[in-house]
């Protein structure tokens, strides 16, 4: 089959890799028939490269048919469509009961102290081969893959793998208070969909930070108050003035650790990826920092008894926070991946709504075959051709 295989840092290319195979009686393959390329991933592309090794297959954002399944799976057969979760849980360990597959303590990968194994991402959660391929094999297949309907265009239901439920478990974390202020910083395809929903739950006003025109002309299109980052030398500032001095009720930190504005993170980051992959990367898992521009923000800007959500990825291990202020202002601060599974009642209702209340149908700003990724890759790290959100059909 074909799929995007990961060589170094932002060299990603299309080969012929082998098929995959069931493996594990609760193993299904997929045909995969969409699959996006994340904003995580370009963490891969750029920053995370010590932790991948060269071949790995990429992608955790996929959906297709089911080509075959083990011999204990009873739940799904060949020919169901279905959505495939980024992260790989069992469903009945006790993390998983607690709604955390996040932490599946059947798939921990407790060799490099991580949680749940997910699909398509370094070795620190398991090196499993990902979906921007022709072919998946999906295990603990009885409890992950959403079984969903047929009819509607892959763009309605794709997002269940990963975008949808990371932007509802953000806004669910950030607490907004009812007719309340949020403030969502970066508009990529997570910060976008976070702050549709967080409309769409009935915040009273959301104001969303970023500094790619498309991006912000596409959420002011949706009703978000957005600030140009590149507009204001005091974008705090900016903030507090539509907000009544006082600072929006909650913050969405959807940017990461490559956020702009912090060349002290930015360069600790270059510095760590000249060295050799085996020294850089046990540089990072022990004294690695994040660019911390976003969050710093974050915590200056929201309300004195406010709530952070983070959403974006951070890895460092040695982040200064200004824990007085966080204690000062009696911040409330909730973070970690998306527990898929668990949105999934919630999101489906709109899904299936004619009315597509979260605009899933046009979400993607670009649609290329699979032979197209590198370019569709380097597009989207350097924010060219208006790239948003892409969905590889392979």
């Amino acid at each position: 089959m074909k799929a995007v295989v990961w060589h170094g840092k932002r060299d990603v290319r299309v080969e012929t890799v082998p098929d995959p195979a069931i493996q594990d009686p609760n193993d299904v393959i997929v045909q995969v028939t969409s699959s996006g390329i994340c904003g995580s991933d370009l963490h891969l592309y750029e920053v995370l490269g010590p932790f991948m090794r060269e071949g790995d297959i990429l992608g955790h954002e996929p959906m297709g048919i089911v080509e075959e399944v083990g011999s204990a799976i009873t739940n799904l057969r060949t020919g169901d469509r279905v959505v495939v979760p980024f992260n790989i849980a069992c469903g009945h360990c006790f993390m998983c009961a607690e709604g955390l597959p996040t932490q599946c303590e059947t798939t921990q990968v407790r060799e490099e102290d991580k949680g749940a194994a997910l699909f398509g991402y370094t070795r620190l959660y398991g090196a499993v081969p990902g979906g921007q391929a022709e072919y998946l094999r999906v295990p603990q297949a009885h409890f992950g893959p959403i079984i969903v309907p047929e009819g509607p265009s892959d763009d309605r239901f794709v997002y269940l793998s990963d975008v949808l439920p990371t932007a509802w478990q953000a806004v669910e974390y950030a607490a907004v208070p009812p007719g309340g202020c949020l403030l969502v910083l970066g508009l990529g395809p997570i910060g976008d969909m976070a702050a549709r929903v967080a409309l769409h739950r009935g915040a009273g006003l959301v104001i969303g930070v970023d500094l790619v025109p498309e991006r912000l002309d596409r959420s002011r299109r949706n009703g978000v108050r957005v600030l140009d980052l590149t507009q204001h030398d005091d974008i705090g500032g900016a903030v507090r003035e539509l907000t009544n001095g006082r600072g929006p009720d909650s913050v969405i930190d959807a940017v990461g650790m490559e956020a702009h504005g912090s060349p002290a993170g930015k360069l600790a980051q270059q510095v760590a990826s000249l060295l050799p992959d085996a020294i850089s990367a046990k540089l990072m898992e022990k004294a690695g920092v994040d660019r911390l521009a976003a969050l710093h923000l974050a915590i200056d800007v929201v309300r004195r008894g406010g709530t952070i959500s983070l959403t974006g990825v951070y890895g460092g291990m040695a982040d200064p926070l200004p824990m007085m202020v966080l204690f000062d202002k009696q911040i409330q601060l909730r973070m970690g991946q998306a527990n898929v599974r668990r949105w999934v009642d919630d999101i489906m209702p709109l899904l299936v709504d004619d009315a597509d209340p979260l605009g899933v149908e046009n979400f993607a700003t670009h649609r290329v075959p699979l032979d197209e990724a590198p370019a569709a890759y380097a597009n989207f790290q350097e924010k060219k051709d208006g790239t948003v959100k892409v969905l590889l059909k392979p």
